[in-house]
């Protein structure tokens, strides 16, 4: 693994972001980085063994179009797909704190063939719970009841695992008081309630169109569900991982509530997206990549204009970098005829429609993008210049662009114009 870029903010935490293959990943922590033991919460949401080829929704020039994000297919089918989860698994247990716990999250597809591996790696006796999370949103067929939930089997390492008991609210019959002897009663805008223990049916809404949090990364799932998880067996400091981040809900969660994190993905649009997410909220996390000897392929250039302006003060200047936009853009082979038409057209009419994020390190030490200022596309709207004043002599800047679909380019050159 060799580090590739570091986001600074505000809290400071040991958290890292991992482009590459999980399974590489998860060796190297054993095998170089002494993590034997270390996280006391491993959440995964892995493909469901769907069959199915996922898009992300991303804006452009204020219309939808879907982009590629990942397969859910198998060449030797449910074989190939057991095989791959189960080496997982066998390290992800030995990863895993004595006190720690593990959450899969899967549906129908395969959980039940999951649940069998996981009694295995992890002892029946490690069995947790098995929560159902239940929504309203997606499909229904005639011929079946609609399949509205997913399964979450929850295993821990040992009997000692770390487990807070988290409350919710139980409404009263007819929504009514009961007046119960020395049961406490409480009301709401629906009716009277107590708090129990919370069951292990979840209702909670799928991250919603119109949603604040949504990315438009296939397959998101919600802050609260993972809010939810991470309150229940994390204490702040605890270290978290998921090692299938997708869109980055769990790194954007666990930054938040204040446990570090380490998180993986092997598709570029999710690591963009995730780090996207955590750049929006001010964490830090250092962001590395699999070293396999070859060099990042860029699928655009950039065009920036550079300048410099002497100040009174002789040691001083102000450096001016302003992005006009991303050209010679290569689009991927399975986007269809509408999307590409879409972004050829919108790319003609304005040469910053593309540009999702991009970053700037005004002293690059050659190695590490260390950004002093990040700016996310918001509302369709993005700064696309900035100033700073530096020191008068030269030094080199690197300019990091991040376009809708997660490919990314980088400039690096002298500050002097």
């Amino acid at each position: 693994m060799t580090l590739e870029e570091e986001i600074t903010g505000d809290l400071a935490l040991d958290s890292a972001l991992y482009y590459g293959d999980n399974l590489k990943l998860m060796k190297f922590l054993l095998e170089n980085r002494d993590m034997k033991g270390r996280i006391k919460l491993i959440y995964i949401d892995p493909p469901f063994f769907s069959k199915s080829s996922y898009d992300a929704v991303v804006r452009v020039d204020g219309k939808n179009i879907k982009h590629p994000a990942y397969d859910d297919k198998w060449q030797n089918g449910m074989y190939d797909y057991l095989k791959q989860l189960t080496s997982r698994l066998i390290l992800m247990r030995e990863l895993l704190a004595d006190d720690g716990m593990i959450w899969l999250h899967l549906d129908w597809h395969v959980v039940h063939y999951a649940r069998v591996i996981m009694d295995e790696i992890f002892g029946e006796s490690r069995f947790v719970n098995e929560i159902i999370w239940t929504y309203k949103s997606g499909g229904s067929s005639k011929k079946r009841f609609a399949r509205k939930h997913d399964n979450i089997l929850v295993y821990s390492k040992t009997s000692k695992y770390k487990f807070s008991v988290l409350q919710e609210k139980s409404y009263n019959r007819q929504f009514k008081p009961y007046r119960f002897k020395g049961v406490r009663e409480y009301r709401d805008e629906v009716g009277w309630y107590t708090m129990v223990n919370m069951k292990d049916v979840w209702q909670i809404d799928m991250v919603g169109r119109t949603s604040a949090e949504r990315t438009g990364y296939a397959t998101q799932k919600p802050e609260q569900l993972l809010e939810r998880i991470i309150e229940a067996c994390t204490e702040p400091g605890d270290l978290c991982a998921d090692f299938f981040c997708g869109s980055g809900t769990l790194p954007a969660v666990a930054a938040r509530m204040r446990r570090p994190f380490i998180a993986c993905d092997q598709g570029r649009l999710a690591i963009e997206s995730t780090l996207g997410r955590l750049c929006s909220q001010n964490s830090r996390v250092s962001v590395f990549r699999e070293d396999d000897g070859a060099e990042t392929h860029e699928s655009f250039d950039i065009d920036l204009r550079i300048a410099s302006e002497e100040l009174l003060a002789a040691d001083k200047k102000l450096l001016k970098i302003e992005l006009l936009g991303i050209k010679a853009h290569r689009l991927p082979g399975k986007m269809d005829k509408t999307a590409r038409s879409t972004v050829k057209s919108a790319a003609k009419k304005d040469p910053l429609a593309l540009v999702e994020a991009w970053s700037i390190d005004f002293d690059f030490d050659g190695r590490v993008h260390r950004p002093d200022q990040v700016f996310i596309r918001t509302k369709d709207k993005l700064q696309s210049s900035w100033e700073k004043i530096v020191p008068a002599g030269g030094s080199i800047i690197s300019v990091k662009v991040v376009d809708v679909m997660g490919n990314v380019a980088y400039y690096r050159g002298e500050s002097e114009s």
